[in-house]
This record gives structure tokens, C-alpha cells and sequence, in this order.
């Protein structure tokens, strides 16, 4: 251990006559612990929120849709999923028919989104489809069977085996004039994603049956596209704009939830500036304490000059000093932060309502370079709180210091 680390390890240990100081630098430390602990806290919650939120959304639609503008239906979709499957990173592509419905259970009615998809695709890359929350997929053939959202089966009553009523605003004559289509499915399955708002106002229904249902014979109403890297759907979607026919309309993930996630980064960068004034607060303490520092052994400082230490020596020990106030506390904050976000994902501490928020408890995930940057944010504004104290120290004049002793 040189020397300069050792005084200054002394300076910042040792009882001192003017207990006010310790009080000083107790505070500093504590208020960079306060500060990244928040940081590590609020930072952890936004990305923990908007990651969870996105992969539920994401789970339950798909990363890139492409869509029919005519209203009629997207025709010869065969050859199209097979042209849209020859760009790379593309992981499947799935045809989906869907239409708004009124849907009549056993307790009351409720208007739903009824889609037609192709189980056996879709369950491949959809967890919550391989493990329902109850029963089982629907047969593709005709016995009409339906998979409802868990909070859509909780409020029309309807279970396993029961039998709801689905109607359509598609219309179809019949001897006392046009009366809209309907059909009757029996429940098979009940499926939670875990986003309310998809839980809530979703049933599912193999693709054939809803071709025949909504008149769509060789017909879909979209392409749902699943691609291996989620942030590079805008390139792919321009690809594949590119070999649809112009009545296709192409959108991605981001555009569909782009209000929803640019608000969550909004936030966490708003919330990062934010609480990085504690910790510039709390430099501002450390700048205090090295200044009160630097008046209280004045003699030492004279007393090292007299014996040959230069003023590059002086201006470095006050610097670790300052440097060592900022390690511990961000140390300190790093720990306590993280131990309150293991805490919190373990024993779900924070509930929230899972019909506004879409989840029922607050997550908290720090990222690495999240972790990183707070860290190296809050040493940075440390060690620059130390530059000014640490120079008027190397600046004292030993004569001066000396005069009286």
C-alpha cells in the first residue's frame, strides 16, 4: 500500500476532535448509497415492466402482420407465406382469420374477437397454448370446438364443456328476412397469456372453422409473422413490403405498441435524470467534507510538505479520500438495490391491477449495462466532486501551515 492511500485510509477512518466532519462524511456516503440504490430500484422496475408487458404482448400476437386493406381477404396465401418464408430470419408464418363477434354464454354476452388460426403452427412458438389453463386445443374438424380467454370465460360464465353461442355480423337469409349468422361451439380449452386486455376479449377457433363461419373459403384475413430478432422487424418488414401484392397492408410490433413503449422509455430516461440529482447532491457532500477536511489538518499538510512530499502527493491523497467515500457508498447502493429487487420479484411485493397494467405485480429486471451505467455515472460525478478540494489542499503553503506550531 503506497503511502498517499494509506493517509488518506487513516484520514478517513480515525476519530477526529470535531465529530461534525465524520457526521458530514457518514452523510455523503449515505446519500450516494440512497442515490444509486434508487437508481438501481426505479431503472430495474421501468425495464422489468416494459420487458414483461412486451414479451406478454408479443407471446399472444405477432412481430410483423400483413393484412388485407380491400376488407375481402388476402387471396392465394399459400404462395404468399411461401415467398415471405424465403427471407432470412424469419422463424414461421401463419395464416389467421378473424372478425368481431358477439359472444353469448351461459350467464351473459360479451362482444369478442374471434380468431381462426392453425393450432399446429401456432403452438410451436406460444407457450401459453402448449400448457392451457384448462382442457384442451379444439379438433380441426367440424365439431365446432372454441378456446376462450381465461377473464372472456370468467365473464360469460362459461367452462370446459359448456356450450356458447357466437354471433357474427355477417347476415344470412332466412324466411323472416336477413338475420345475422350465428353457430354454436362447445368449449374445449380455456388459455391465459397473461395480458388482460388479450385475455379478456379473445376466443380461438380452428382456421378451417373460421373460413366456413365467416365465408372466407381460400381466404385469410392476415399473415402473422414470427422473426428470430424482435428489434430488426422494421428491415424485415420493409423486405417483405416489397413481394406482397398492393392490397397488403404490412405493420410491425412497434407500430402497433409504439405509443405504449415510447411513454415506458420516456419515463425511464426522465426517471434516470431525476434521481441522479441525489447522488450530485450527495458529490456536493463530499465536496464539503473535503474542504472541512482539508482545514482541519492544515499542520499535516504542512508537516508532509516540510518533509518532502510535493503538492501532486497532497492533491492525490485527498483525492482517494474523496474517491473511497464514493466507492462505499455506490458499493453499498449496489448491494442494497439489488437485494430489494430479488426481494420484491421473490415475494411479489407490489401489486398492481392486472386490468390497467396488463400484469398483477410489478417485476424488477436490472440489465448489465443498466447496472454498468449506474455505476460508472455515479464514480464519475464522485471523483470529479473530489478535484476541487483535493487542489486547494495541494495549494496550502507550508510556511503558512507551520507559522504557529
Amino acid at each position: 500500500m503506497n503511502y498517499e492511500l494509506f493517509i488518506a485510509k487513516r484520514y478517513l477512518t480515525a476519530k477526529r476532535k470535531q465529530a461534525f466532519i465524520s457526521l458530514i462524511t457518514f452523510i455523503s456516503a449515505l446519500g450516494i448509497t440512497i442515490g444509486v440504490m434508487a437508481l438501481i430500484i426505479a431503472i430495474a422496475l421501468i425495464t422489468g415492466f416494459q420487458g414483461d408487458v412486451q414479451n406478454k404482448i408479443l407471446s399472444s400476437t405477432a412481430h410483423i402482420m400483413v393484412s388485407d386493406l380491400s376488407g375481402q381477404g388476402l387471396t392465394n396465401y399459400d404462395h404468399l407465406i411461401s415467398k415471405i418464408k424465403g427471407i432470412k430470419g424469419i422463424i414461421s408464418v401463419s395464416p389467421v382469420v378473424y372478425d368481431t363477434v358477439l359472444l353469448k354464454g351461459p350467464y351473459k354476452a360479451s362482444g369478442a374477437m374471434l380468431k381462426g388460426l392453425d393450432f399446429n403452427l401456432e403452438k410451436k412458438y406460444s407457450p401459453w397454448l402448449q400448457t392451457l389453463e384448462r382442457g384442451s386445443l379444439p379438433p380441426s374438424d367440424r365439431r365446432g370446438g372454441i378456446l376462450l380467454g381465461k377473464e372472456i370465460a370468467l365473464n360469460i360464465g362459461a367452462t370446459v364443456g359448456d356450450e356458447v353461442d357466437v354471433l357474427t355480423a355477417v347476415s344470412r337469409l332466412s324466411p323472416l328476412g336477413l338475420i345475422p349468422k350465428s353457430k354454436r361451439f362447445r368449449v374445449t380449452g380455456i388459455f391465459n397469456t397473461g395480458l388482460y386486455e388479450f385475455d379478456s376479449s379473445s376466443a380461438l377457433i380452428p382456421l378451417e372453422s373460421a373460413q366456413r363461419f365467416f365465408g372466407l373459403k381460400n381466404r385469410v384475413s392476415m399473415l402473422q409473422i414470427k422473426i428470430e430478432d424482435i428489434f430488426q422487424a422494421p428491415k424485415i418488414a420493409a423486405r417483405i413490403k416489397q413481394i406482397v401484392p398492393p392490397v397488403a397492408y404490412v405493420m410491425t410490433w412497434m407500430e402497433l405498441n409504439k405509443s405504449l413503449f415510447s411513454a415506458l422509455k420516456l419515463e425511464k430516461n426522465v426517471m434516470f435524470l431525476t434521481i441522479a440529482l441525489i447522488v450530485f447532491v450527495a458529490a456536493l457532500n463530499i465536496i464539503a467534507t473535503l474542504i472541512l477536511m482539508v482545514m482541519e489538518k492544515t499542520r499535516d499538510i504542512g508537516i508532509l510538505m516540510a518533509m518532502g512530499v510535493t503538492s501532486r502527493n497532497i492533491r492525490k491523497i485527498f483525492f482517494l479520500q474523496g474517491a473511497m467515500i464514493g466507492v462505499i457508498g455506490t458499493a453499498a447502493g449496489v448491494v442494497f438495490g439489488l437485494a430489494w429487487c430479488w426481494l420484491a420479484n421473490t415475494f411479489q411485493l407490489i401489486k398492481v391491477p392486472v386490468d390497467i397494467y396488463q400484469i398483477s405485480y410489478v417485476p424488477f429486471h436490472i440489465r448489465f449495462v443498466d447496472l454498468l451505467l449506474i455505476i460508472g455515472v455515479t464514480l464519475l460525478i464522485s471523483l470529479l466532486s473530489t478535484l476541487f478540494p483535493s487542489h486547494r489542499a495541494s495549494k496550502v503553503n507550508p510556511v503558512i501551515a507551520l507559522k504557529y506550531e
